[in-house]
């Protein structure tokens, strides 16, 4: 479900959070080599994110996992509760399976390891902060099988609008804004505001949190994704 359309027009502010200073800085000089990414500071532990997201509020933070003290579960978790609409993307050596939904439980819109391409690094960062997924298909599958088996069924019409829910289930396939756009004969400007709506309604700052949601709910059939 990776997503590299990018709809800012603005300079997208980002926060490195890793306790190596090498791995900081190389990400680092990735990033600046874009015209459309800025990065407005760094953190090396848990703690250090939470304080510095307050005061920088970043479009996007790039998340480590294993850092001394808080780790990154602990900080998305902490950050994503005082900051909701903040786009944390997971970049780590770790791919097991309790990290993953860990993370995306706490909050985090997308998920890389450290081997990633330097290509999917920067389209990750611009799905993410432009509200999209950031989900290797192999994740996106495991993800749906792990949330969908402990559902909860729900009236999805107490939450959504119909067209909303639609919406909703088509991003669930990974689609971008414009094949949503497509697939419901409505325009890429439409689908944006819809989204931005069911991210309203649901607390979430992100597809990847608005689909889980609906996964859990019951609204979303893992076998149609």
């Amino acid at each position: 479900m990776l997503d590299t359309e990018s709809e800012t027009s603005r300079a997208i502010t980002l926060l490195l959070v890793d306790d190596h200073p090498v791995v900081r800085k190389g990400t680092r000089e990735l990033l600046e080599g874009e015209s459309d990414l800025h990065v407005v500071g760094e953190a090396g532990s848990g703690e250090e994110a939470i304080t510095r997201a307050r005061a920088l509020t970043p479009d996007v933070i790039l998340m480590d996992v294993s850092m001394p003290g808080m780790n990154g579960i602990e900080a998305t978790r902490a950050i994503k509760k005082e900051q909701p609409g903040v786009g944390v993307l997971v970049l780590t050596s770790y791919d097991d399976d309790a990290y993953v939904f860990a993370l995306l439980e706490a909050g985090a819109a997308g998920y890389l390891l450290k081997n990633a391409s330097e290509d999917d690094l920067l389209g990750a960062v611009r799905a993410v902060a432009a509200g999209e997924s950031a989900l290797h298909p192999s994740v996106a599958r495991k993800v749906l099988e792990r949330f969908s088996a402990n559902t909860t069924p729900t009236p999805p019409e107490d939450d959504l609008s119909p067209r909303e829910l639609e919406v909703l289930r088509v991003a669930a396939t990974g689609r971008t804004n414009k094949e949503i756009a497509r697939d419901l004969d409505i325009s890429p400007r439409t689908v944006q505001v819809h989204l931005a709506n069911i991210f309203s309604k649901l607390g979430v700052g992100s597809r990847t949190e608005a689909v889980l949601y609906g996964i859990k709910r019951g609204w979303i059939d893992p076998k149609m994704v």
